[in-house]
């Protein structure tokens, strides 16, 4: 699918690879929808953008279905929707065993059913147009690993469920691209949730020697534009987990059981 002039909702845009999305979709000519919690970090990013009087804010939260109802009622689409990308959510670390079912319900809430909140609200305009809907994933929805439980459950729960809203809309011109990233130089450590709910506050070595969020976003757009139905993008151990995993099962078992990579 081509970039240029296609209207395109953004969720998390106001950071990471949201705000690097956001660059990019603004230089290929893509009229921006751009969402994430914050007003002002929006407003922001909209104002340094080169194109910005073709995009417009909204703000949301995925981990609230009010907000997220409101924000579709209250954004007109007179030029339709071509491309959703469901980007926004949260990460987690911590033992299974020490991570309490709130906390594994709270990122469930926000990766997965916000994401599916927001998908299902603006399917309608979606089929339309013969869109497409990208998620951002993770090579964790693909393979599991120590320390991760709910943020792997909930993209592995998010793959599954657009596997099958793809296979059941494809005849009607529906797209559905996940995108599976492995480390990529953001936040997302930093504000992950450990097993007490609160921050983690730091960045993790294997985030540090991740891909920077521009190169992912550029992977991500090339995606986009061969109409892709999944991808897999990083470097190192974090990219090549999913075809060890599907054809050395026995050695990836006990790699992740013997050393926690996150």
């Amino acid at each position: 699918m081509q970039i240029q002039d296609k209207v395109v909702w953004l969720t998390g845009a106001s950071m990471g690879i949201g705000e690097a999305l956001a660059r990019a979709l603004d230089a290929a000519g893509a009229k921006l929808i751009l969402s994430a919690r914050s007003e002002d970090k929006l407003q922001t990013l909209l104002e340094s953008l080169q194109h910005q009087k073709r995009h417009r804010i909204v703000p949301l939260d995925l981990a609230d279905g009010e907000s997220i109802s409101n924000a579709v009622a209250n954004t007109p689409l007179p030029e339709g929707l071509d491309i959703l990308i469901n980007n926004g959510g949260i990460s987690q670390r911590g033992l299974a065993a020490d991570t309490p079912v709130s906390v594994q319900r709270q990122v469930m809430e926000v990766n997965y059913f916000g994401t599916i909140t927001l998908s299902q609200a603006l399917l309608p305009a979606l089929l339309a147009s013969k869109g497409m809907i990208v998620n951002i994933a993770s090579v964790a929805g693909k393979v599991g690993g120590q320390s991760m439980s709910g943020y792997s459950a909930s993209k592995h729960a998010l793959i599954g469920y657009m596997d099958c809203l793809r296979a059941e809309e494809a005849c009607k011109g529906l797209k559905v691209l996940n995108v599976c990233p492995g480390f990529v130089q953001t936040n997302i450590s930093v504000n992950a949730l450990t097993a007490e709910g609160t921050q983690y506050g730091r960045v993790a070595k294997s985030i540090a020697d991740g891909i920077s969020p521009q190169q992912c976003a550029q992977d991500i757009l090339s995606a986009i534009q061969k109409d892709k139905f999944e991808v897999v993008i990083g470097k190192g151990l974090s990219a090549w987990a999913p075809s060890i995993k599907r054809w050395f099962p026995v050695f990836f078992t006990r790699l992740s059981a013997r050393k926690n990579i996150r």
